[in-house]
Parts: C-alpha cells; structure tokens; sequence
C-alpha cells in the first residue's frame, strides 16, 4: 500500500497526561480539537487523551497531497507515532469517524479500538458530494468561510438551540478561526471517501457506536447500521443532542468512551 502523507507534521495535543492505552481524539468539520476539551475532563480515572487537528484545521499546517481521508489518516498516524502513541483507542466525530476508519484500515497496528460519534461508514450520496464541491469552490473563490458559519443551525440537535444557546456562539467562534484552505481542503476529502463498512466487518477489537438522537447529518439509522456491521459494537444514543453530541453532553459521551477504553484493555 502507497501512503499518502501530506507535507508538514499535523499538530498534537495532550488533554490529558495519564496512564495506560491512550484515547486519540479526532475532531469533526468544520473546527478543530477544541471540540474535544470537555469530554476529555470528563472522563474518569487518569487516562492518557491526544488530540490531532486534522490536516489545515486548528494549528496543523495543509501539505500539497490531494484532498483525502486517506492522506488525512496517514499524516495522522505519521504525528501520533512522533509523538510516541504506537498504539491507541481512536474516536472520531463526523468527518474524525471517517478518518478513524481509515486508521483502522490503512494503520490496523495502531488501533486498538474505535469510537465512532455522530459519524457514518457510508460515501456520500451524489447530491451531498456535489454539496461539498460547492461549498469547497465557494470558500476558494472568496477565501473566507462565511459559507460554513451557518453550520451550527445544522450541528446542533433542537434541545442545545433551545436550552443550550450558548453552544451556538462556541461554535460559530472555532469555525471563524479556521482557515478557508483548510476547509475547503476538508470538504474536498470528505467528498471523495469510499464506503468504508467493510473496515468494521473486519475489525476485531471493541467498537463504540455513538449517536445523538436528534442528528439529522449523520442520523441513528446511519449509527444502527455501523453497530450491526461490526462484530463487537455497542451503540450509545445521547438524549437530547444532535450531531455535536460530544459538545452538547460531554458526560454521555465521555461515558461511551471510558467504557470502550476499559473493553480494548481487558
């Protein structure tokens, strides 16, 4: 297999300096892993927690490598060995799912268990992907990412707008520091990733399947089919949240995950 690795080494963040099988965090689109702080001082014991902002998010550079989830794994896997993580528990949100999912398939050695969160193993349809494009030609051509500041309407699940309106400012404010090279980059990778659930078909470590119950970008139906695909899935459903359930209730989501991480060491 010929790896992709885009030029300059993405960025790593330690949230958590603790003990035993590291919990990689890999955040969603279109911000960065600051997406993952809460959930990561929720999570009991001492556990080791990284974070990677994917390629041109957050403060990792974007090499010269056609946009892919595939180029995005491998300079994932190239940082994380750099940074002395040979093998983890590796969770993904939405776009950070897509390309956990490469790790488990180009990098099997690295990854020993998944977390999949408000996220799909399925390509897109024609008319998403045609959605991307534009969306990634609209944030070249005016080098700005106005056309993505309205996200949060759509990330956010109804009971966060209505009860927790404050997410919507947080989010708005992470995806104003982004860069429109990265984004439109992100959209572009997104765009072009294959149906990847014969990755959980074959996966044999413990797989964590969680989902907000009012995502409608990657809804429960996506989540049920990732959990029946994968031999040793569990499904979690967090009440109240959308598709940023890992920032509309932290706790559940930290929960999910403390229990897959105590599933790849036992």
């Amino acid at each position: 297999m010929t790896t992709a690795r885009p030029q300059g080494r993405l960025e790593t963040f330690t949230l958590r300096d603790g003990s035993g099988l590291p919990l990689v965090l890999l955040h969603g689109f279109p911000v960065d892993h600051r997406m993952w702080s809460d959930v990561a001082a929720a999570l009991p014991g001492e556990p080791t927690v990284v974070a990677v902002d994917l390629p041109g998010l957050g403060q990792s550079p974007l090499g010269s490598e056609v946009p892919s989830i595939e180029a995005a794994a491998d300079a994932t896997a190239e940082s994380l060995r750099a940074a002395g993580v040979s093998r983890a528990v590796v969770a993904g949100l939405s776009m950070g799912g897509y390309v956990a999912l490469a790790l488990a398939e180009r990098h099997p050695d690295l990854v020993a268990g998944l977390g999949l969160v408000d996220t799909k193993s399925t390509a897109d349809s024609d008319e998403a992907r045609a959605n991307r494009l534009r969306i990634a030609d609209r944030v070249t051509s005016e080098q700005t990412v106005d056309a993505v500041l309205g996200m949060p309407g759509v990330l956010l699940g109804e009971t966060s707008k209505a009860a927790r309106k404050h997410l919507t400012s947080r989010l708005e404010e992470w995806i104003r520091s982004q860069r429109a090279t990265g984004v439109a980059w992100s959209q572009r990778a997104m765009a072009s990733r294959p149906d990847r659930t014969h990755v959980l078909e074959g996966f044999g470590g413990p797989v964590a399947i969680v989902v907000g119950e009012e995502d409608q970008v990657t809804p429960v139906a996506e989540a049920e089919h990732m959990a029946s695909a994968a031999p040793h899935a569990q499904l979690v459903q967090v009440q109240g949240a959308g598709h940023m359930s890992a920032v509309e209730d932290p706790a559940a989501v930290a929960d999910a995950l403390a229990d897959l991480l105590a599933r790849a060491v036992s």
